[in-house]
């Protein structure tokens, strides 16, 4: 079997492969499931031109994004409504809407006054309301809090369509580091090198990144600011840095060190400072990833012969091998209940994203074939996220973890690599 080693070089080999320009746009498109969805029909805001595209484009989008929703057109029914006395319920029932939403915007000096309710088409009655006042460049934000808000009243769950997602792009010969909103809306490049830069992660608070770039020919982990873009290299140990992971306090980091000649795991303070070895393996252990409660650091290794992944406290000492099935099972990631991991298994030449029950030991597959990477939950823990290369294109995936559901984000300007799903904005 090959070595953990020369599974990394592979890795960010198959990585490198991934082209794309300074900007991505997201075309999202339902390729599974459907049946349990909710229709809803999100009618055009009163005067939203004001608002330019950034309202009820984004909320649909948003809601088509979450696998949870089935959107009805709008046009089916003639001369939308705007306030509740004006909804014509048996129509919009007609049309196969089990709620609706209505809204319109107003201006209020310099800023526009947008107010939304979301109405039960059977009952009649308003599930949930808002009214938002801010300046015109804030409209998407006040979209994806609208989208939000009609996602918890249908689903009892917390959104997450205010979340952002962290990525690479490569241009050429150039990589951009790039936050997004989760549609791909907003982009902003944080870091661009000549140099890779891969493996990026986020702090539990949102306000912090850590990613390795090989900008002085050699990887570093660096820690960096999003809102000052002060960054530090906090992991420049001899040999190699890598797989930077953040404790979910967001005070330590774990982290892949070649000090001792081979990839084993530390631990540091996420400022800076001297690493601590969290065991000694005479395999190569890497890609650490934390329990949500900070109790465990899940990692891959090499020990019993190929790549299994492998839990171990994180204060250090004996680990437990967690997966048995398959003989290649990389890039752990555990849901924000702890309750589901997710990994990336090779099969007949594949590389697919599973999903394991931590408490049962079920395990399924939510890719299908070719080469999947870096599997990232939610921070509601309902919806999985994913790079695929399909064709030689690199295409974002988000599946439900039961497989029920699952979105395709096509990249329409290029291609991103090493998605992470960030957590709720503070």
């Amino acid at each position: 079997m090959p070595s953990l080693r020369t599974l990394l070089r592979t890795l960010v080999a198959a990585t490198l492969l991934f082209s794309a320009t300074a900007r991505a746009e997201l075309n999202i498109e339902i390729v599974g499931g459907g049946a349990n969805r909710h229709a809803i029909a999100v009618a055009a805001f009163k005067d939203e031109a004001a608002a330019g595209n950034d309202l009820t484009p984004v909320i649909r989008n948003d809601l088509n994004l979450s696998g949870a929703f089935r959107l009805i057109d709008p046009s089916a029914v003639a001369n939308a409504p705007f306030e509740p006395a004006d909804i014509r319920y048996p129509l919009w029932r007609a049309a196969g809407a089990q709620s609706l939403a209505i809204g319109k915007v107003e201006k209020a000096g310099s800023q526009l006054k947008i107010s939304f309710r979301l109405m039960d088409a059977a009952q009649q009655k308003q599930l949930t309301a808002g009214e938002f006042t801010v300046t015109p460049d804030r409209t998407r934000q006040v979209a994806h809090t609208i989208a939000d808000m009609i996602y918890e009243a249908i689903t009892g769950q917390k959104g997450f369509f205010n979340t952002r997602l962290l990525y690479v792009l490569k241009s050429g010969g150039s990589y951009a580091l790039q936050v997004s909103d989760v549609d791909g809306g907003r982009a902003q490049t944080i870091l661009r090198s000549r140099e890779p830069i891969i493996s990026p992660s986020w702090s539990p608070d949102g306000r912090r990144i850590a990613y390795v770039s090989f900008e002085s020919h050699k990887p570093v982990v660096w820690v960096q600011d999003l809102a000052t873009s002060q960054r530090r290299a906090v992991g420049n140990f001899k040999g190699s840095n890598s797989a930077p992971s953040w404790s979910p306090d967001g005070s330590r980091l774990a982290l892949v060190l070649t000090t001792s000649g081979s990839s084993q795991i530390y631990v540091m303070s996420a400022n800076g400072g001297p690493a601590r070895r969290l065991m000694y393996s005479g395999g190569i252990d890497t890609e650490p990833t934390w329990s949500p409660d900070g109790s465990q650091i899940y990692f891959v290794s090499d020990r019993s012969g190929n790549p299994q992944i492998y839990r171990v406290p994180a204060s250090g000492g004996d680990a437990q091998r967690v997966t048995w099935e398959g003989g290649y099972n990389v890039s752990p990631k555990v849901s924000p209940d702890g309750k589901t991991l997710s990994f990336i298994r090779r099969e007949a030449g594949n590389f697919r994203v599973m999903i394991k029950d931590l408490a049962t030991n079920d395990t399924r597959a939510l890719s299908d074939g070719g080469y999947n990477e870096r599997p990232s939950f939610a921070p509601n823990g309902r919806m999985v996220l994913y790079a695929s290369d399909i064709g030689g294109r690199s295409v974002l995936y988000a599946a439900t973890p039961d497989g029920g559901s699952k979105i395709k984000l096509a990249v329409v300007n290029g291609n991103v690599q090493d998605p992470a799903w960030g957590p709720f904005n503070p």
